[in-house]
């Protein structure tokens, strides 16, 4: 096949016309020169042979002669330094976010507005790549630097929608892990994934490491298996806490290809039907793999990329939402400005969903809607809709919870007025009175999304609603006292995946928030918090990790160094007795500093005084 440029479908009606002509013209001459010599017709078909031959392009429609392939133009360097390869790559690009965006998925209402009629938590693909965002902001060149040169010399890879394969990353092999479908019901598709045998092997062993408290034995795991899920998320997370913020978002990516590559053929990333239940352990690294993946991308700066996968872990289990991203997705529809997506799902989910009852979900749409009456490309009655609805949405959030307001002003660095901040309403009494639950969600929206209203537009907007509010409280008006009433009545304990969220955020002002018996419990970063109601298909064998003989002494050690192994340290080699010795010695060393640290904390109580030091009690 040949590629049509736009230049050659114009010009071919033209030449057809041109052929047309001559051929009447050559039929015209024919009959007037009968009497012609044989030798003038042979050099007239020689003539129009070589004609027809010198112009292949302009061949008609139905000939059955194929045509020649033109010759690739030579890229020409301009003046910036760019190729045409780049330009080229820009304008396909452009072409294709056109056909996508144009291709019948949205529709003109009566009122002007542009209206998308695809599902809410549709996925567009191009959306999923952090490089297309990157490229809006710095441009192609910029992003993609020296990286096609070495694309070409690159081995086949497989290729993925999440993430990309990279030169570092070792060879890909079947790691043992498969999907299934479950069940397929009302339009929507059950899967589930599954580990092979192998797989479940390697899952044991991984088990063990975490046990021993040391990363060097997950390390060592890696390197038998590269693509081990669990244990890349793990390490991640080591990596993350020693600062390597390259390394852990590397793993992260790993982990997200692996398990892409045992995709179903059936399994859809875009539809917004396919789903997978959390119960299930084996599906807790995808959802896993991908908040860490947009928290990562958030931080990269490429929220319109995060939005995208957020609602695609949104998408594979609305109903439950286990990681709770509905705490998230308003903040980055924020971030994005991607305003009409927050207010549409508002008004599609309130009605089910309660979204309003959610701090974050009361303060970020009218935010959402006050961005859009600042947008000057609307029309007047766009604009003057957008601004009720921002003031009567923000006057119900405060009224519902009168606790953001100062924290928020706090976190933005903004003194309130004497009115507001003398005001009891707002005052102490409002954080204190409080339910936990309550709490723990105003602390997570107001560190997470503070730096959204320090606009001096969007302070001044605040301010005039503030005082507003005020107005209504001194006036005794009913909602008041009926959203009064529906604080105290609901957030006394926030569900697990509140929980499960908050902790995957770490936003130091929610975890300080949690209750005992979150923080009393271990966390692991493969499975925080799993559900009580979990559904198991193979456990792990039992195993006695530690000798029945062990002595107290032992146990001691233990709790204080999680390597410490009696039976680890008898060795029958000559050679070894003094690495074996050397080891001891600095285990007994970390055991008397870590002993000496906790007597030098121990405070005794001082006995009380004796009024009558002088008495009978003196034993002088």
């Amino acid at each position: 096949f040949v590629q049509i440029t736009a230049e050659e479908s114009e010009d071919e009606p033209l030449a057809r016309e041109e052929r047309a002509d001559a051929r009447l013209s050559e039929r015209d001459a024919a009959g007037e020169s009968n009497e012609g010599a044989v030798t003038e017709e042979t050099e007239g078909k020689e003539q129009r042979d070589g004609e027809e031959a010198e112009q292949p392009d302009q061949m008609p429609a139905s000939s059955n002669k194929p045509r020649k392939k033109k010759k690739k133009r030579k890229t020409k360097k301009t003046s910036a330094g760019e190729t045409l390869e780049d330009n080229d790559l820009e304008d396909i690009d452009s072409l294709l976010e056109k056909i996508e965006d144009t291709n019948g998925l949205s529709q003109q209402t009566q009122s002007g507005i542009i209206a998308d009629s695809r599902p809410l938590l549709y996925v567009e693909h191009r959306n999923l790549n952090p490089e297309n965002e990157l490229k809006r902001y710095f441009g192609a060149r910029a992003v993609l630097g020296d990286q096609r040169p070495r694309q070409r010399q690159r081995q086949y890879v497989r290729s993925t929608w999440l993430t990309a394969s990279k030169n570092t990353w070792p060879r890909y092999s079947k790691t043992g892990i498969a999907m299934q479908l479950v069940d397929a019901r009302r339009g929507v598709q059950y899967f589930t994934f599954e580990h092979h045998r192998e797989y479940q092997q390697v899952q044991f062993k991984f088990l063990d490491a975490v046990e021993s408290m040391d990363p060097n034995n997950i390390v060592l795991l890696l390197q038998m298996n590269p693509y081990h899920v669990d244990s890349l998320l793990q390490l991640s997370d080591v990596c993350r806490m020693q600062e390597d913020q390259e390394m852990a978002r590397d793993l992260v990516e790993r982990a997200l290809y692996s398990l892409e590559c045992a995709f179903h053929p059936v399994f859809s990333l875009t539809s917004g039907t396919c789903r997978l239940d959390y119960r299930r352990p084996e599906n807790r690294a995808f959802f896993l793999a991908l908040f860490k993946h947009l928290m990562f991308l958030e931080k990269r700066g490429c929220p319109r990329t995060a939005l995208e996968f957020c609602k695609l872990i949104l998408s594979l289990d609305p109903e439950n939402d286990p990681l709770c991203v509905l705490l998230l997705i308003d903040f980055l529809s924020l971030r994005a400005r991607e305003y009409t997506f927050l207010t549409r799902m508002f008004q599609e989910w309130e009605s089910h969903r309660n979204l309003s009852q959610l701090p974050n979900f009361a303060f970020s749409v009218p935010l959402a809607y006050f961005f859009l009456s600042q947008q000057e490309e609307r029309s007047e009655l766009e604009l003057s809709q957008a601004r009720e609805r921002a003031a009567r949405l923000i006057q119900l959030a405060l009224i519902m919870f009168p606790s953001v307001l100062m924290p928020l002003l706090d976190h933005c660095s903004v003194q309130p007025d004497a009115r507001v901040a003398s005001h009891s309403f707002f005052g102490l009494n409002a954080q204190i009175s409080q339910p936990p639950a309550l709490s723990q969600l105003t602390a997570l929206y107001v560190g997470r999304t503070h730096s959204l209203w320090k606009d001096p537009a969007v302070m001044a907007w605040l301010e005039t609603n503030v005082h507003e509010v005020l107005r209504m409280v001194d006036a005794r008006d009913p909602l008041v006292e009926e959203s009064e009433h529906k604080r105290k009545m609901r957030y006394q304990s926030a569900p697990r995946n509140i929980y499960r969220h908050i902790i995957l955020s770490e936003m130091k002002e929610a975890t300080a928030a949690l209750p005992l018996e979150v923080t009393s419990q271990p966390v692991m970063g493969f499975d925080p918090l799993p559900p009580l109601d979990s559904i198991v298909s193979y456990t792990r064998p039992e195993r006695t990790n530690h000798p029945p003989n062990e002595s107290t002494l032992s146990l001691f050690f233990r709790s204080l160094l999680p390597n410490f192994n009696l039976q680890g340290d008898v060795r029958h080699d000559g050679d070894e007795e003094a690495g074996a010795g050397q080891d001891l010695n600095q285990g007994v060393n970390r055991l008397m500093a870590a002993m000496r640290d906790m007597l030098a904390n121990i405070q005794f109580q001082e006995p009380p005084r004796d009024d009558n030091p002088e008495g009978d009690g003196d034993w002088d």
